[in-house]
């Protein structure tokens, strides 16, 4: 068995050889860290080519680098423990141990600069890097206290491929923000709607965010009814649906091409009509922790809130195996917009039997699942969660 084998088969260990003070915890906390250390450590080393631009004042500011120091520390120290304390074998504390060292190697806390800009495009390890720990550190500990499915574990299945859709969606940042503006960008060179942008921008903050909330929300609405109910769109999007286990990292598993049309389309009203930066950049924020948020592994009941905003149990109707669950509720904050349209779907005190799609159509693996919406298929295609 190779490594990579080996190591996954170790976080991915039965229940049995995870319980608390068998070293795999804080293994695989040593791993993750260490691995997430040398990241940060790279993208010091070559800003220009793993550094993300908008993260240059958080960089080189001093609680970067104290951060990074403690990271460090901790891998280290946690794989140090696995070590002492893993009967099943040392793997995990020693590629957490060799993880934290290479990176110190390099010069840790202390790295600088050692590769220029060889071009204007950059690849954004760093955003991956602190995306995955910040998020990580936040919905973890939430599931495994408050979760819906108790019985699933962190490292479930698919869990490698939903990895791979943030690590990508994150180093093509660049990539991404360019085509997600673009639309927007060229409807503002035919009409440049001066005086409608000054008096929108001129706005307390809390109605811009409040109006950038709703009006994204309007134009993700029809769009995602859009991607359900037009076939050749549907094969882009039965990527997300094909997710059969919610948590916090199924959101991620995204088509690249529906990411650039959802957010080229939804960018519009925001950008177009001159919402200041602060908000835009807050909904940005809270977008990305709330759709998050709402694909979690998440137990809580919310009767009145679901009222108003949409919750984990109204998305998680949305991805439902049932037929009752077949395309309903696409609003991703006011469940207002499916009661208008007739597609509101909640049923009181339940929650969907599975996810994913009737009969699975969708391959296993990102390179197999991005080139499902292309391949031909032999016969007309079924009713099976919308029109796949």
């Amino acid at each position: 068995m190779s490594l990579r084998a080996r190591l996954l088969a170790e976080f991915e260990a039965p229940e049995a050889l995870r319980r608390f003070g068998s070293g795999w915890l804080s293994g695989v906390a040593g791993v993750i860290l260490g691995l997430a250390g040398l990241g940060l450590v790279l993208s010091l080393l070559a800003p220009g080519t793993f550094s993300t631009p908008e993260l240059k004042a958080l960089r080189d500011g001093p609680a970067f680098r104290i951060i990074l120091n403690g990271v460090l520390v901790f891998a280290f120290a946690f794989s140090a423990l696995s070590l002492a304390l893993r009967r099943e074998g040392p793997l995990l504390g020693i590629v957490g141990i060799s993880f934290s060292l290479i990176a110190v190697l390099l010069g840790g806390s202390n790295a600088h600069a050692v590769v220029g800009d060889p071009t204007p495009a950059y690849f954004g390890l760093d955003f991956f890097v602190l995306r995955m720990v910040f998020t990580g550190l936040l919905f973890i500990p939430v599931e495994r206290l408050f979760a819906h499915r108790k019985e699933q574990p962190v490292f479930r299945t698919e869990w490698r491929e939903d990895l791979f859709y943030f690590l990508l969606s994150s180093m093509l940042v660049q990539i991404l923000t360019y085509l997600t503006f673009a639309p927007a960008r060229a409807i503002l060179a035919f009409a440049p709607l001066e005086a409608t942008r000054a008096w929108v921008g001129a706005l307390p903050f809390l109605v811009q965010f409040a109006c950038i909330m709703f009006l994204t929300d309007v134009v993700q609405y029809w769009v995602h009814r859009a991607f359900h109910r037009v076939p050749w769109l549907w094969h882009f999007h039965a990527v997300h649906h094909s997710a059969q286990a919610m948590d916090w990292m199924a959101g991620a598993r995204m088509h690249f091409l529906e990411i650039v049309v959802l957010r080229s389309l939804t960018v519009i009203p925001m950008f177009v009509l001159g919402f200041g930066p602060g908000p835009m950049n807050a909904y940005i924020f809270v977008v990305y922790l709330y759709a998050t948020f709402v694909h979690a592994n998440i137990g809580w009941r919310f009767p009145i809130v679901e009222k108003f905003l949409v919750t984990p149990r109204f998305h998680h109707w949305h991805h439902g195996i049932e037929k009752e669950a077949i395309d309903v509720n696409f609003a991703v904050h006011f469940p207002i917009l499916d009661r208008l349209f007739g597609t509101h779907h909640l049923p009181e005190n339940r929650w969907p039997e599975g996810y994913g799609i009737e009969g699975h159509p969708v391959a296993r693996g990102y390179w197999a699942q991005f080139m499902h919406p292309f391949r031909r298929r032999k016969s007309p295609p079924s009713d099976a969660g919308s029109p796949e």
